[in-house]
C-alpha cells in the first residue's frame, strides 16, 4: 500500500483496484485508478509533505455487512477513508493540510436506478469527510459514465479521462 520516497526507488505509476487504497511520498509517481463508475475516487494530498493518496471504495457504509469490513475496509467509504488517512499520516502528511478532490458516483446503466448507488457514495463521503474537517476542494461525480483518475505526485494535480475527455480537477 505505501512507497516510499528514497534515492534508489524509480518513478512509479501505482496502481488503485476497486475495493483498494494506495499511498505515496515519492514526488516522481503517479497514482491512478480506473473504472469510477458507481464507486468513488478519493485523491488526498498534502503539498506541505508532498504525500498523497487515492481511495476506491464501492459502498457507501461498512455497516451494511459485518465481516466485510475486517477482509477488505477499502470496500467501504468510511472505512478506507480511515484506512487511507492512517496510511498517509504514517508517511508523514496532516489531515489538516490535505488537498481533497473526488470523482465517480455515475448512475450506471445496472443500476436502474433501484439502489442510487452513485448518490449514496457521494452522500456518504461527503459526511465522513465532514466529520473529519475536510471539505473536498474540486468534483467530477454524477452523470452515467465511468472514469479514470491519476493523482500526480510531484505537485498534487488530478487529472479526470472520461469518454475521450481529459481534464484537471
Amino acid at each position: 500500500m505505501i512507497n516510499n520516497a528514497d534515492a534508489e526507488t524509480p518513478p512509479l505509476k501505482i496502481v488503485v483496484n476497486i475495493s483498494d487504497a494506495q499511498v505515496s511520498n515519492h514526488v516522481d509517481d503517479e497514482i491512478i485508478t480506473y473504472s469510477l463508475g458507481s464507486c468513488i475516487g478519493v485523491a488526498a494530498y498534502d503539498p506541505a509533505n508532498k504525500v498523497g493518496g487515492i481511495l476506491h471504495y464501492q459502498l457507501p457504509s461498512s455497516k451494511e455487512n459485518a465481516h466485510a469490513p475486517q477482509r477488505n475496509p477499502c470496500m467501504f467509504a468510511d472505512t478506507g477513508m480511515s484506512r487511507l488517512l492512517e496510511e498517509m499520516e504514517r508517511l508523514g502528511a496532516q489531515r489538516k493540510k490535505l488537498r481533497i478532490k473526488i470523482a465517480g458516483g455515475a448512475q450506471m446503466l445496472n443500476d436502474a436506478n433501484m439502489f442510487s448507488i452513485g448518490k449514496r457514495n457521494y452522500a456518504a463521503i461527503r459526511q465522513i469527510l465532514w466529520k473529519n474537517g475536510m471539505f473536498i476542494e474540486k468534483e467530477d461525480v454524477g452523470g452515467n459514465a465511468a472514469r479514470t483518475m491519476s493523482l500526480m505526485m510531484t505537485d498534487g494535480a488530478v487529472m479526470i479521462r472520461s469518454q475521450g475527455s481529459h481534464h484537471e480537477l
